[in-house]
């Protein structure tokens, strides 16, 4: 009696399982698949808080893009500002409130996204390796996901081959996330050319997905942005649970640009989809402005954060010769590249019941080969670097 939308079965795997167990154990684990921000010690202004308690709140007002003040603050101060600075500074629509629409998650703007664009049985690309959340969000939707692969020469970029076979007649938008979770890969700016022709010419939309662009750890000069895009109707995905730390807050936006002809009524139809759920609360749209000011300073400590976690990385993996960095460009993670002796499964099992280290297999993000290890950067730096010295460690010795 249940939709075919949902996993037919709905067991834990063994990962979770053990992860369970290990909890329930009551041990001390250190836990290097931390991405919640509000759980790794950095301090939040108070400021933050008392945002929401603007009296307005009281009267309910709603429009279907959101509240213009709301939208005008992301215009002018959303994310994304670090890369892409000739192409950002154009006058352009994307400065325009009107062509923004706001969310209470990127989950939902692209349920919002694949309604606007998708009948059921319809097709998105979406890049390999990356975030697992994918396969379940288009499912949700009735539509197909197919992979493309990002391919690593020194550097991660797309593989084109891949993208142009796994196009079909039904396929109707190519996801791009950038920076990449959890490869930490940016866009480039050669392959956005081309992507922007390809997508043009198959009349097929972009979904740029750049929540994590306020965090640059060592970006290429190529690095860039979809914002602004005009050739292809485009879609840019931001949101306050990254830009500035506060994933409570359930604010989100998609900012859409393209050929006026296809703006013009993908945002009348997405007012139609976007009345119909109304799911913004207004005090977040009330405080958004102040959230993004205020929010600056945990931005700032999430950075410095990552930046650290980063280095101490670097610093102990050169006692480690046979395990490697690829190193990441923005984000929150970290990819390593450990010694196929074992299945990612049971190294991570290991690091788990023996090291008290909870670390992802790189086989949760559909890497297409073994072994990788994937670690969040945002710990605290004691416990990142004591969990780090234990991967290493055991990695070292399943070597013996």
């Amino acid at each position: 009696m249940f939709s075919a939308r949902l996993p037919g079965e709905l067991e834990p795997n063994g990962f979770s399982r053990a992860l369970a167990r290990a909890r329930a154990s009551g041990r001390l684990l250190l836990d290097l698949t931390e991405t919640n921000p509000t759980r790794v010690g950095i301090p939040y202004p108070p400021a933050l808080i008392s945002a929401l308690a603007d009296p307005a709140a009281a009267a309910y007002a709603p429009e279907p893009r959101g509240l213009l003040s709301a939208r005008a603050a992301i215009a002018k101060k959303g994310p994304g500002r670090f890369f892409d600075q000739a192409a950002k500074n154009r006058p352009g629509p994307f400065f325009d409130p009107d062509h923004i629409v706001l969310t209470s998650s990127t989950s939902e703007a692209y349920s919002l996204i694949f309604k606007l664009l998708c009948d059921p049985g319809d097709r998105v690309l979406v890049p390999q390796p990356s975030y697992p959340l994918f396969d379940l969000l288009t499912r949700l939707d009735a539509v197909d996901a197919a992979p493309y692969m990002l391919e690593h020469h020194g550097v991660w970029s797309i593989d084109r081959h891949s993208l142009t076979r796994a196009s079909t007649s039904r396929t109707r938008a190519v996801l791009v996330v950038s920076p990449n979770n959890p490869t930490g890969s940016m866009l480039r700016r050669d392959d956005r050319e081309w992507l922007a022709t390809f997508a043009a010419e198959r009349q097929l939309a972009l979904i740029a997905d750049e929540v994590f662009a306020e965090y640059p750890l060592a970006p290429r000069p190529d690095a860039v942005s979809l914002r602004g895009e005009e050739r292809a109707l485009t879609f840019v995905l931001g949101g306050l649970s990254k830009s500035v730390g506060l994933p409570q807050m359930k604010l989100a936006w998609i900012e859409v640009t393209g050929p006026p002809d296809l703006v013009a009524p993908a945002l009348d139809r997405l007012d139609v989809i976007a009345d119909t759920y109304l799911s913004v609360s207004t005090p977040v749209q009330l405080a958004a402005a102040r959230l993004l000011d205020e929010g600056s300073a945990v931005r700032a400590q999430i950075l410095a954060r990552l930046m650290q976690n980063l280095a101490t990385l670097d610093q102990l993996v050169q006692a480690h010769p046979a395990v490697s960095i690829l190193p990441p460009e923005g984000g929150w993670s970290v990819v390593l590249r450990v010694p196929a002796v074992h299945r990612e499964e049971e190294l991570v099992l290991h690091l788990m019941d023996k090291e008290s280290v909870i670390v992802h297999p790189g086989y949760f993000f559909d890497f297409p080969n073994e072994a990788y290890l994937v670690l969040s950067l945002l710990p605290d730096p004691m416990v990142f670097r004591d969990g780090v010295t234990r991967v290493l460690r055991a990695v070292t010795e399943s070597r013996a």
